[in-house]
Formats: structure tokens, C-alpha cells, sequence
């Protein structure tokens, strides 16, 4: 059974099994900056150019797992899933930009993997969502019908309200599907085409214009493992060929878990840099014109 198959039934596991999400505690203050400029922007680094670089080093990236990193649409919360050193147990996690100074809190173990939605108001969780409010985030709540007997890992959502999701099956192989909000409700989900399915497809990413599509899974000439993969929405509507996003991003190792930072500035990723244990995945960041680039290929 190749790798991929494996880490993928241990997030379906952790997706599965999640805890009701807690309040975050325990800030742990990381850096101060001047809140003036857009310094504090990133958490602070200094962004990458075209070739990835480990995202926050022995701040978020550390020498244990550390994977599916994402940024609330207002750029002030970062949140990711890790395991290893003080984190005995998958642990969800948020950095937070607080009284000008970023802040690392945990909220709870197996949370799942957020994604936000473009206007900010939810936080997907796979078949589970939580509403923004002026207190905070709300209570855990479910998507319902049609979602409800779905083994989702990720869902995201698009400015148009149209979901895509993965659908985890029991052979170890996934594919994506979507749904599209109609008169106030989401239609039942169908499957995207073999352009997107053509082998184990997980993690979809959907830009808030639905221009483009990234995923990952393992295909026919990729670079030994799971890689990223990028389609373009054509001017039919129809999908094009899911592009290999190439030896920068894609290794013989594992990469997955794809994100655009809000502002569509960075693509962050996940690579497993230990050995097939997974004992040591990193967040990887890299300049997001790499899209733009593909898209004129």
C-alpha cells in the first residue's frame, strides 16, 4: 500500500474521531511588531520567492508534524494541525495577532482542517462547520443533508457558496465532488470529471472565484508520491487537464494539503520531510504567481 494511502487513513481517523472544539488557552506570545505597517503580516517572516521555503522555522515548522496551514481571511489568525515535542497528541492549533504581537494557543485535539470561507463567516470543518460571531467562534455544528454520511477530510468553499469536498473510500482512493448552493440550499453533490478524478484525489482547494482548482493524490507521472496538481476552469465552464505543479512543489516525497493565502499573495503546502512514519511534515510556503505561471502553459 503506498504512503499516501496510509497518511490519508490516519486523517480520515482523526477527522472522524474529532473533539468538540474548546476554547483556545494558554497564549503563547511568539513575536512583538509594529502594528503600523504590515510588518506583522505572515507572522512576521520574510516572504518566499518561487522556490518553497519551510514556512515560520522553530516557530511553526519544527523537526515534528506539522501540517494543513491556513489563514483566517483577515490575515490575524493561522491555524494547523500538529504532533510531536510539548504536542503528545494531533493538536489543533491557532496563532493569533493580538495587542501587536502574534500568540500561539491550543484549541483542541483532532479538530480537523479548517478552511475559511471567502467572507470570513464560517469555518469549514469537513461535514462540520462553525459560525463567526461577535463573541467568537460558535459551538461545533453540522452540515446535514446531504453531507451527512459523507467521509469528508476537506471541504472548501468558493464566494459563490459552491462546495468541493474529497470523498474518502474504503479501497484507500478518493475523489472530488461539489455543490452548489441554489435558492438558499446546497444541491446533492456530483462527481467532477476524470480530468480531476483520474486517480486517488484528495484536499481540493477551490479559488473564491472558482478560476482554479488545486488537489492532491497520485497519478501517472508524478514524482513517486502524492503530489499537487492545479486545473484551470475553462471558458465553457468545463474543467482543463489537472497540471502537475511541478519539481519545485513536488517531490519523490508526499506533498498535500494545498492553500492561497487570503490576500492570493502565497500557496502553502505540506511535505513530509521524515520517513514513511510520518514522523516529521513540514508547512512549506512559496510565491503564489506560480498559479499564474501554469495558467499560461
Amino acid at each position: 500500500m503506498k504512503k499516501v494511502a496510509t497518511l490519508t487513513l490516519i486523517l480520515l481517523i482523526s477527522a472522524c474521531s474529532q473533539d468538540p472544539v474548546s476554547t483556545a488557552t494558554d497564549p503563547d506570545p511568539i513575536n512583538a511588531v509594529n502594528s503600523s505597517t504590515t510588518d506583522w503580516l505572515y507572522l512576521g517572516q520574510e516572504p518566499p520567492g518561487l522556490i518553497p521555503e519551510a514556512f515560520a522555522p522553530g516557530i511553526v515548522t519544527t523537526e515534528d508534524y506539522e501540517y494543513s496551514g491556513v489563514f483566517t481571511p483577515d490575515m490575524k489568525e493561522f491555524y494547523l494541525s500538529r504532533e510531536g515535542g510539548k504536542y503528545e497528541k494531533m493538536t489543533s492549533t491557532v496563532f493569533q495577532y493580538k495587542n501587536n504581537q502574534w500568540q500561539e494557543s491550543v484549541i483542541s485535539p483532532r479538530m480537523g482542517r479548517p478552511f475559511f470561507s471567502p467572507d470570513g463567516k464560517t469555518m469549514h470543518l469537513g461535514k462540520r462547520y462553525k459560525e463567526r460571531t461577535e463573541a467568537g467562534w460558535s459551538e461545533v455544528k453540522s452540515l446535514g443533508s446531504p453531507f451527512k454520511d459523507v467521509p469528508i477530510m476537506r471541504l472548501t468553499a468558493s464566494s459563490k457558496g459552491t462546495y468541493f469536498f474529497d470523498e474518502f473510500k474504503p479501497d484507500f482512493t478518493g475523489s472530488i465532488r461539489y455543490s452548489r448552493l441554489i435558492d438558499g440550499k446546497h444541491e446533492e453533490p456530483k462527481l467532477l470529471s476524470k480530468k480531476i478524478n483520474g486517480g486517488r484525489s484528495f484536499h481540493p482547494l477551490i479559488a473564491p472565484d472558482e478560476s482554479y482548482l488545486i488537489f492532491d493524490g497520485e497519478r501517472e507521472g508524478g514524482y513517486g508520491d502524492s503530489d499537487i496538481y492545479i486545473s484551470y476552469r475553462q471558458q465553457d465552464g468545463s474543467w482543463g487537464d489537472a497540471i502537475n505543479m511541478g519539481d519545485k512543489i513536488n517531490t519523490g516525497a508526499s506533498e498535500a494539503f494545498a492553500s492561497v493565502t487570503p490576500d492570493g499573495k502565497y500557496l502553502f503546502f505540506t511535505r513530509n520531510m521524515g520517513s514513511d512514519k510520518y514522523e516529521n511534515v513540514d508547512i512549506f510556503w512559496v510565491d503564489a504567481q506560480i498559479i499564474e505561471n501554469l495558467r499560461s502553459k
